[in-house]
């Protein structure tokens, strides 16, 4: 059901259902009298992460794509395919990435695509390539943009939010956490840059070793409970987040409604289609071999049988933590990668 900017999914057989505000971007899980929340959606992913490029000018040394100048750009025809099947089972948002995805040669038809199908897109982007049709197209379209922030682009943030932001888009800021950057989070967190007063949130996503060395790993840095610490006590007058993969450091280290919490949703709510159609639980798994194939596959049989996607739901429900106080909340933290988790 569609009411104005609410939409509203009722999922009769797992005796829930869903709210979202696609002008807010509020979601909520309302389950049925006398039922707990789902440990998974059944009929289809909520959210779908999708890279339509590998491209990117910055070949950072950290990536986890390996993105580079010759990236490969999904092509527009498999992207509708892509959304169409997502309409039908109930997909809500979609994060466009890549690469960097705003430099895809048809990302306005993507987002328009998207947005006909009733779905909110978003992207992360590096800021290279925005262009002012893009941005334009980006007010029209999407429910909210990311700009990541990072070493050594630091520098021009403050003049790219303040572009950006120009077009009344609703700004998120990225921040990847490492043992190289945790430190300059705590002073902003302590000492907030002007161009705070401009952004809507800000995101700090854990570290992931996939293509670059565990030593950057956020749990090997003396100053994590410094970091959650300055986050519960921040100055900074805006919303703060984290991805679910930070999800075992905020049980440990912080305070916090258990509403907020959020774990690994891979397989369970959200999927990650790459831009050569492979349909994984996890964009962190992009270098395995734990996926579908969407040109062979529906994105509905993949979701609800394909082998990788049942063994890495039964690896969250059978997850290591037993002993631990926080396992119903947590669910193992991340069970792919268990070397992230900020609990060790």
């Amino acid at each position: 059901m569609i009411d104005g900017d609410i939409i509203i999914n009722k999922h009769v057989e797992q005796h829930y259902s869903t709210v979202f505000n696609k002008s807010t971007g509020l979601f909520i899980r309302v389950e049925e009298y006398g039922f707990e929340e789902p440990f998974w959606a059944k009929s289809g992913p909520e959210v779908i992460d999708i890279s339509i490029t590998n491209y990117c000018e910055r070949n950072c040394e950290f990536c986890y794509r390996n993105s580079n100048s010759r990236g490969k750009h999904m092509d527009l025809k498999d992207y509708v395919t892509i959304i169409r099947q997502a309409k039908k089972v109930g997909t809500l948002q979609v994060a466009l990435g890549g690469g960097n995805p705003n430099q895809h040669p048809k990302f306005i038809e993507i987002l328009r695509e998207t947005v006909n199908n009733e779905i909110v897109p978003s992207y992360t982007t590096n800021g290279e390539g925005l262009t002012k049709d893009i941005l334009e197209a980006t007010k029209l379209y999407c429910g909210a943009m990311a700009i990541s922030a990072y070493y050594p682009y630091e520098y021009y943030l403050s003049e790219l939010v303040n572009y950006v932001t120009t077009f009344q888009i609703k700004t998120n800021i990225h921040f990847l956490l490492n043992t190289n950057t945790v430190k300059k989070a705590i002073s902003w967190l302590k000492n907030p840059p002007p161009f705070f007063n401009q952004i809507n949130a800000i995101i700090f996503l854990n570290y992931k070793p996939i293509n670059s060395s565990d030593e950057l790993l956020l749990n090997k840095s003396h100053l994590i409970e410094d970091f959650f610490e300055s986050v519960e006590n921040n100055k900074v007058g805006l919303k703060i987040g984290f991805d679910s993969c930070s999800i075992s450091g905020i049980l440990k280290y912080m305070n916090v409604n258990n509403l907020f919490y959020e774990s690994c949703e891979a397989a369970r709510f959200s999927a990650f289609i790459s831009e050569d159609l492979k349909m994984y639980p996890c964009s962190f798994m992009i270098n395995s071999n734990s996926y579908g194939d969407l040109h062979s596959d529906t994105l509905s049989e993949i979701w609800k049988n394909n082998i990788f996607f049942k063994e890495h739901r039964k690896k969250i429900l059978n997850n290591n933590c037993n002993s631990c106080i926080h396992r119903n909340e947590c669910k193992g933290g991340c069970v792919f990668m268990e070397n992230i988790n900020l609990c060790h």
